[in-house]
Protein backbone atom coordinates (compact mmCIF):
# COMPACT_ATOMS: atom_id res chain seq x y z
CA UNK A 1 0.00 0.00 0.00
CA UNK A 2 1.40 3.30 -1.00
CA UNK A 3 0.95 6.53 1.64
CA UNK A 4 0.53 8.72 -1.26
CA UNK A 5 -2.67 7.64 -2.67
CA UNK A 6 -4.58 8.06 0.93
CA UNK A 7 -2.67 11.28 1.71
CA UNK A 8 -3.88 12.60 -1.74
CA UNK A 9 -7.56 11.79 -1.34
CA UNK A 10 -7.81 12.76 2.03
CA UNK A 11 -6.29 16.05 1.51
CA UNK A 12 -8.66 16.40 -1.47
CA UNK A 13 -11.57 15.27 0.85
CA UNK A 14 -10.61 18.01 3.48
CA UNK A 15 -11.38 20.72 1.37
CA UNK A 16 -14.56 19.17 -1.06
CA UNK A 17 -12.75 20.59 -3.63
CA UNK A 18 -9.14 21.49 -4.12
CA UNK A 19 -6.39 22.17 -6.89
CA UNK A 20 -2.62 20.14 -6.74
CA UNK A 21 -1.11 23.48 -5.17
CA UNK A 22 -3.34 23.26 -2.13
CA UNK A 23 -2.70 19.71 -2.07
CA UNK A 24 1.10 19.97 -1.98
CA UNK A 25 0.87 22.99 0.52
CA UNK A 26 -1.00 20.89 3.11
CA UNK A 27 1.24 18.05 2.54
CA UNK A 28 4.28 19.93 3.26
CA UNK A 29 2.19 21.51 6.33
CA UNK A 30 2.08 18.07 7.92
CA UNK A 31 5.45 17.24 7.13
CA UNK A 32 5.20 14.69 4.88
CA UNK A 33 7.34 15.86 2.75
CA UNK A 34 10.20 14.78 4.90
CA UNK A 35 8.40 11.31 6.71
CA UNK A 36 6.51 10.14 3.33
CA UNK A 37 7.25 10.03 -0.77
CA UNK A 38 4.17 13.05 -0.81
CA UNK A 39 7.26 14.94 -3.05
CA UNK A 40 5.81 17.77 -5.86
CA UNK A 41 6.07 15.41 -8.45
CA UNK A 42 4.38 12.58 -6.93
CA UNK A 43 1.27 14.05 -5.52
CA UNK A 44 1.07 16.01 -9.31
CA UNK A 45 0.97 12.12 -10.73
CA UNK A 46 -1.13 10.28 -7.66
CA UNK A 47 -4.10 13.34 -8.71
CA UNK A 48 -3.73 12.88 -12.25
CA UNK A 49 -4.13 9.01 -12.19
CA UNK A 50 -6.65 9.04 -9.44
CA UNK A 51 -8.81 11.06 -11.98
CA UNK A 52 -8.33 8.53 -14.79
CA UNK A 53 -8.84 6.01 -12.19
CA UNK A 54 -12.48 7.43 -11.16
CA UNK A 55 -11.48 8.06 -7.65
CA UNK A 56 -11.12 11.93 -8.38
CA UNK A 57 -13.17 13.99 -10.42
CA UNK A 58 -11.28 16.70 -12.39
CA UNK A 59 -12.63 20.18 -12.70
CA UNK A 60 -11.02 22.59 -15.47
CA UNK A 61 -10.93 26.13 -13.79
CA UNK A 62 -10.53 28.98 -16.06
CA UNK A 63 -7.27 31.53 -15.58
CA UNK A 64 -7.91 33.97 -12.87
CA UNK A 65 -8.21 37.56 -14.34
CA UNK A 66 -4.47 37.90 -13.79
CA UNK A 67 -3.63 35.62 -16.39
CA UNK A 68 -1.77 32.53 -16.47
CA UNK A 69 -2.93 28.73 -17.74
CA UNK A 70 -5.99 27.23 -16.88
CA UNK A 71 -5.91 24.85 -12.93
CA UNK A 72 -7.50 21.80 -12.20
CA UNK A 73 -9.60 21.19 -9.21
CA UNK A 74 -10.48 18.05 -8.09
CA UNK A 75 -13.17 16.30 -5.81
CA UNK A 76 -12.98 12.40 -4.14
CA UNK A 77 -15.60 10.38 -6.21
CA UNK A 78 -18.25 7.82 -4.70
CA UNK A 79 -15.74 5.36 -5.87
CA UNK A 80 -12.76 7.57 -4.28
CA UNK A 81 -14.67 7.87 -1.03
CA UNK A 82 -14.65 4.10 -0.76
CA UNK A 83 -11.26 3.61 -1.27
CA UNK A 84 -10.11 6.32 1.47
CA UNK A 85 -12.12 4.81 3.89
CA UNK A 86 -10.77 0.84 2.84
CA UNK A 87 -7.01 2.42 2.57
CA UNK A 88 -7.49 4.32 6.19
CA UNK A 89 -8.61 1.50 7.80
CA UNK A 90 -5.71 -1.13 6.26
CA UNK A 91 -3.45 1.68 7.58
CA UNK A 92 -4.65 1.71 11.36
CA UNK A 93 -4.58 -2.33 11.36
CA UNK A 94 -2.00 -4.01 9.66
CA UNK A 95 0.43 -4.67 11.92
CA UNK A 96 3.85 -4.76 9.44
CA UNK A 97 2.58 -1.20 8.20
CA UNK A 98 5.35 0.94 6.83
CA UNK A 99 5.95 4.55 9.14
CA UNK A 100 4.45 6.83 6.51
CA UNK A 101 1.32 4.68 5.78
CA UNK A 102 0.65 4.45 9.35
CA UNK A 103 1.17 8.13 9.76
CA UNK A 104 -0.83 8.81 7.19
CA UNK A 105 -3.67 6.94 8.78
CA UNK A 106 -3.63 8.67 11.76
CA UNK A 107 -3.53 11.94 10.04
CA UNK A 108 -6.66 11.07 9.06
CA UNK A 109 -7.77 9.15 12.24
CA UNK A 110 -10.31 10.73 13.15
CA UNK A 111 -12.70 10.99 9.64
CA UNK A 112 -13.91 7.41 11.15
CA UNK A 113 -16.01 7.18 14.95
CA UNK A 114 -13.93 6.95 18.18
CA UNK A 115 -15.43 3.47 18.55
CA UNK A 116 -14.21 2.20 15.10
CA UNK A 117 -10.79 3.38 16.14
CA UNK A 118 -10.14 1.69 19.22
CA UNK A 119 -11.19 -1.60 17.52
CA UNK A 120 -8.89 -0.88 14.60
CA UNK A 121 -5.71 -0.38 16.91
CA UNK A 122 -6.88 -3.64 18.87
CA UNK A 123 -6.18 -5.29 16.12
CA UNK A 124 -2.92 -3.69 15.47
CA UNK A 125 -1.76 -4.58 18.90
CA UNK A 126 -2.97 -8.36 18.03
CA UNK A 127 -1.06 -8.60 14.77
CA UNK A 128 2.18 -6.71 16.56
CA UNK A 129 1.33 -9.71 19.48
CA UNK A 130 1.00 -12.82 17.05
CA UNK A 131 3.95 -11.75 15.20
CA UNK A 132 6.33 -11.07 18.03
CA UNK A 133 5.02 -14.83 19.39
CA UNK A 134 6.19 -15.78 15.99
CA UNK A 135 9.74 -14.43 16.20
CA UNK A 136 10.31 -15.37 19.65
CA UNK A 137 10.03 -19.22 18.30
CA UNK A 138 13.22 -19.09 17.19
CA UNK A 139 15.00 -15.86 19.43
CA UNK A 140 14.44 -15.94 22.68
CA UNK A 141 14.88 -12.24 24.01
CA UNK A 142 16.32 -12.69 26.98
CA UNK A 143 18.99 -14.63 25.69
CA UNK A 144 20.29 -11.75 24.37
CA UNK A 145 21.13 -11.31 20.44
CA UNK A 146 24.90 -12.78 21.00
CA UNK A 147 22.89 -16.06 20.97
CA UNK A 148 22.31 -16.55 17.12
CA UNK A 149 25.59 -14.02 16.28
CA UNK A 150 25.14 -10.93 14.78
CA UNK A 151 22.50 -12.02 12.91
CA UNK A 152 20.44 -11.72 16.36
CA UNK A 153 21.17 -8.42 16.31
CA UNK A 154 18.08 -8.28 13.41
CA UNK A 155 15.77 -10.53 15.46
CA UNK A 156 16.20 -8.11 18.34
CA UNK A 157 15.97 -4.99 16.31
CA UNK A 158 12.35 -6.55 14.95
CA UNK A 159 11.10 -7.76 18.80
CA UNK A 160 11.79 -4.25 19.97
CA UNK A 161 10.13 -2.53 17.37
CA UNK A 162 7.44 -4.87 17.95
CA UNK A 163 7.57 -3.73 21.58
CA UNK A 164 7.57 -0.37 20.92
CA UNK A 165 4.76 0.03 18.32
CA UNK A 166 2.39 -2.48 20.36
CA UNK A 167 3.35 -0.05 23.38
CA UNK A 168 2.63 3.34 21.61
CA UNK A 169 -0.54 2.27 19.71
CA UNK A 170 -2.02 0.82 23.72
CA UNK A 171 -1.04 4.59 24.65
CA UNK A 172 -3.44 6.13 21.88
CA UNK A 173 -5.90 3.75 22.29
CA UNK A 174 -6.13 5.18 26.05
CA UNK A 175 -5.63 8.67 25.25
CA UNK A 176 -8.24 8.15 22.87
CA UNK A 177 -11.10 6.03 25.14
CA UNK A 178 -10.32 8.57 27.45
CA UNK A 179 -11.68 11.11 25.27
CA UNK A 180 -8.78 12.82 23.33
CA UNK A 181 -9.73 14.67 20.15
CA UNK A 182 -13.32 14.92 18.16
CA UNK A 183 -14.37 11.90 15.97
CA UNK A 184 -16.76 11.56 13.09
CA UNK A 185 -20.56 11.71 14.37
CA UNK A 186 -19.48 14.01 17.54
CA UNK A 187 -20.27 17.02 16.49
CA UNK A 188 -18.32 19.74 18.21
CA UNK A 189 -15.58 21.44 16.59
CA UNK A 190 -13.23 18.98 15.13
CA UNK A 191 -8.98 19.83 14.69
CA UNK A 192 -8.86 21.65 11.17
CA UNK A 193 -5.72 20.74 9.64
CA UNK A 194 -5.89 21.89 6.41
CA UNK A 195 -5.16 25.42 4.98
CA UNK A 196 -7.37 28.20 3.35
CA UNK A 197 -6.53 28.84 -0.12
CA UNK A 198 -3.61 31.36 -0.12
CA UNK A 199 -2.96 30.91 3.60
CA UNK A 200 0.81 31.10 3.86
CA UNK A 201 2.57 27.59 4.51
CA UNK A 202 5.24 28.28 7.26
CA UNK A 203 6.57 24.86 6.16
CA UNK A 204 6.64 25.47 2.18
CA UNK A 205 9.68 24.79 0.28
Amino acid sequence: MSAIRLLVLGAVRQHGRAHGYQVRNDLEYWGAHEWSSAKPGSIYHALKQMAKQGLLLAHEIAPSTAGGPPRTEYEVTDKGTEEYFALLREALTTYDQKMDVLSAGIGFIVDLERAEVVELLRRRVRGLEAWRSSVTEYYTPEDGPESLGHIGEIMNMWVHSADAGAEWTRGLIARIEAGAYTFAGEGGDPFVGVLADGQENPYAR
